[in-house]
Parts: C-alpha cells; sequence; structure tokens
C-alpha cells in the first residue's frame, strides 16, 4: 500500500479494506479509529460475537494459529491491510503471504512487518534481538526446555546461573498468563507446571530472567509514521506508568514523572527496538527504570492496554495513532491532561453479565468508562475499565479507581 493514498467507501469497489486478527477490547478501538477514516474493516477472532466483531463491517470466526485457515481468510476478503491485534495468529503464514506480495507486486501489507510479528510473539526471539543483536541493557536471562534445564538456568554450573529470586515465564504467552515470581528452590516445579498451563501453545519453552530491583516500569509508546519529510519517522508519547499484578495490568497514569536522562534512554531503547522491527504502527515498549538507569523488557508491534489511559489524556488515542500511522497519515502524539486508567474485573465466571453502578461511576469528576461487551466473564477477566483526567497523575488515579470501584458486575436476567 502506497502511504498518503486515498481512501475508499467502505462497500464499494473503492473501498480500504483492512483485517483485524483478533477483536478483543484493544482490536474493537483500533477498528473504530479505523472506520471513523473511511476504512472498510473485516475483524477475525477465534470465538464469535468478540467486541470487534460487534462494530466491524463483517467479522469470521476461526483458529488464527491454523495456517491454511488464516489464508483461507485472508484470500476471500482480499484485504490492503491485514493488522494483527494478539500473539496466537500462525505468523509464518503471515511471512509467506508477505513474501509472495512482494514477489507478485501485490498483495496485502502485514503491519507493522510479518517478522515483527514473528518475533515479538516469542519471548526468546525478540529477547534475543534486544541483548544480543542490538545491545540493548536486558534483565540476564536464559531458556529451558525442561523442569531439570530449569534448574539448572537458576543454579549454573559454576555459580553463573540466574540465581534467586527470578522470573519464570512461557516464552510464548499473553497479558501475565503462566508467570511466576520465585523466591526459593521449592518454588521452582511449581512455577514451571503453571508455566506449561499458560503457555500460549500449550506446553513447551520457558524463559527464566534475573530479576530487577527498579524503581518503577513504564510503557513507552512509541509511533512510526510518515514525518513531514515523507519518509517513516519515529514518534514518542509521554510515558505511561503502570502497575501489574502477575503480569496482567491493573492501572495506568499518564505521564510517568522520570529524570531527563532515564526519558532520554528509554526512547533511545524504544527507538533502537522499534527500527529494527520496521514497518509502520503503534508500538508498546515495556522498560524498568531504576534511577537514571533503563533496561528492555518486552515490546508489543500493536497498541498496548496500559495505553487505555490515552483515551482520556491525549487528543489521539493510541488506537487513532495506530490507525492513522498504517494508512500513511499524519500523527499528533500531544498530552492533553494528565489522566489515569483502572481495570474493571468480571469478579464472576458467567455469561451475559450486566453492570450497576454506571451513574454513580460517571459522576466522578472527569471520568468515563469503556465497557468492552465481551460475551462471557470470568472472575479476573478484564471486561471495561474506568478513566479519569485531573491536575495531576495522582488525583486522576485515585478518581480512576474510584469510578472503576463504583461499577459492579452482577448476573444477567
Amino acid at each position: 500500500m502506497k502511504t498518503n493514498a486515498r481512501i475508499g467507501t467502505p462497500l464499494s469497489p473503492s473501498a480500504t479494506r483492512v483485517m483485524l486478527l483478533g477483536c478483543g477490547e484493544l482490536g474493537k478501538e483500533v477498528i473504530i479509529a479505523l472506520q471513523r477514516l473511511g476504512c472498510e474493516v473485516i475483524g477475525v477472532d477465534r470465538y464469535a460475537d468478540a467486541p470487534g466483531m460487534q462494530v466491524a463491517h463483517r467479522s469470521h470466526v476461526i483458529n488464527m494459529t491454523d495456517g491454511n485457515a488464516l489464508r483461507a481468510v485472508i484470500e476471500k476478503e482480499k484485504p490492503q491491510l491485514v493488522v494483527p491485534e494478539i500473539e496466537a495468529i500462525a505468523t509464518a503464514t503471515l511471512a509467506e503471504i508477505e513474501q509472495a506480495g512482494h514477489a507478485a507486486g501485490s498483495g496485502p501489507e502485514i503491519i507493522p512487518t510479518a517478522r515483527a510479528t514473528q518475533l515479538t510473539m516469542n519471548r526468546e526471539g525478540i529477547r534475543r534481538l534486544a541483548a544480543e543483536e542490538l545491545g540493548l541493557p536486558t534483565s540476564p536471562y536464559r531458556f529451558a526446555d525442561s523442569l531439570a534445564e530449569l534448574q539448572a538456568a537458576i543454579d549454573g554450573a559454576t555459580g553463573d546461573g540466574i540465581g534467586y529470586p527470578c522470573i519464570i515465564k512461557p516464552v510464548m504467552s499473553s497479558s501475565g498468563k503462566g508467570q511466576s515470581l520465585i523466591k526459593s528452590a521449592a518454588d521452582v516445579a511449581t512455577a514451571w507446571d503453571y508455566a506449561q498451563a499458560g503457555g500460549r501453545v500449550g506446553a513447551g519453552r520457558v524463559i527464566v530472567e534475573g530479576f530487577i530491583d527498579f524503581d518503577y516500569e513504564i510503557t513507552q509508546l512509541t509511533v512510526r509514521a510518515v514525518g513531514a519529510s515523507g519518509a517513516v519517522d519515529t514518534f514518542f508519547c509521554e510515558p505511561i506508568g503502570h502497575v501489574q499484578v502477575n503480569g496482567d495490568y491493573v492501572e495506568s497514569w499518564q505521564p510517568m514523572p522520570m529524570s531527563a536522562v532515564a526519558l532520554q534512554k528509554s526512547r533511545d531503547v524504544a527507538r533502537a527496538i522499534t527500527g529494527n522491527l520496521g514497518g509502520r504502527g503503534l508500538f508498546g515498549v515495556e522498560l524498568f527504570i531504576k534511577g537514571d538507569n533503563v533496561w528492555f523488557s518486552e515490546v508489543s508491534p500493536r497498541p498496548h492496554d496500559t495505553g487505555l489511559v490515552t483515551l482520556a489524556t491525549q487528543r489521539l488515542s493510541e488506537f487513532e495513532l495506530h490507525a492513522r500511522a498504517i494508512l500513511g497519515l499524519p500523527v499528533d502524539t500531544g498530552l492533553r491532561r494528565a489522566g489515569a486508567s483502572a481495570v474493571i474485573y468480571g469478579g464472576m465466571n458467567a455469561k451475559g453479565i450486566a453492570f450497576e453502578g454506571i451513574a454513580e461511576a460517571l459522576q466522578v469528576p472527569e471520568s468515563d468508562l469503556r465497557l468492552f461487551g465481551k460475551p462471557e466473564s470470568f472472575v479476573k477477566r478484564r471486561m471495561g475499565v474506568a478513566v479519569a483526567t485531573a491536575d495531576t497523575t495522582d488525583a486522576a488515579r485515585t478518581r480512576a479507581k474510584l469510578a472503576a470501584s463504583l461499577v459492579q458486575p452482577v448476573k444477567g436476567d
């Protein structure tokens, strides 16, 4: 697709067709942003009635780790852009489609690139790229394919192991699934079993990371978009602070106060990793900060859950930035006002739940809600988010958490 190309009319021969692979709450916001710019959007996910499917022009339910099924739906819809919004996708198929398109001079563009989707869905690929190829600072790490290898990676043959405390993660998982912080040898077997249960493709390889005694962690939203010169340039949002519990985000705020040195180092790391991955779009780069020191943690080549706060804080949310960037349009990462977000959980295992307390929540000054419309609730499933703004991030955090606490999931009729 040529950048700055014209955008057609949805559901007509001139349509600019975009396929979203993943239609959760983040994908839904991307779909809305694309539709506001005149795109025809096709949503694809593994289950029916996903949030994004409720607003897409059309939708399909497939197993996205099935390469044949993925190829078939892309060939049927013939989108100009294919936009992965989750990690559990047959990325090898995307690479084949991209290569065939390059050879033929036509075919869909994979956002940001097929290589980026392959590397970032696997913690091993992205960690080796960051640490071993780009020389970016990271925590010490090892990989293991069995419980015995995991124990050896922690202990080391000559005292050079990762040691305790350390963090165990499946190499392929999302939202903290399968992740454990272990403090002694007594925790290792349990952590191994939990990682095997939480991996995206079932049992398999894990990464063990040394624990970094950081002061705080941030998400540096980074946008690769067409700049004034007509070439792809790198743009940064103000840093986002966040709290994670077991690897899953529960609240975030923007801007995160940090030293000028740490901020510059964070952006240097983000520029290096996203520049290597290439393409256009928004990336969520997770970093650990201690004083002026910065360590790379992970990167997602798509809008980040902690970036839901930008629905309130920025002139253009992360979703609007992503939509503009992938279409080759100008972006504006400017902050409007300090703000925060807080997660609303399902609180129960049920289908078709309802929510009470919405009016009370919206009485909180400068607050707003996003209820995602997921068809099934789990106790710790993210079902919505409250966002709020204020003069300071501390005041915004108080407002967002209060608004979230007032929304009560209940069993539907």
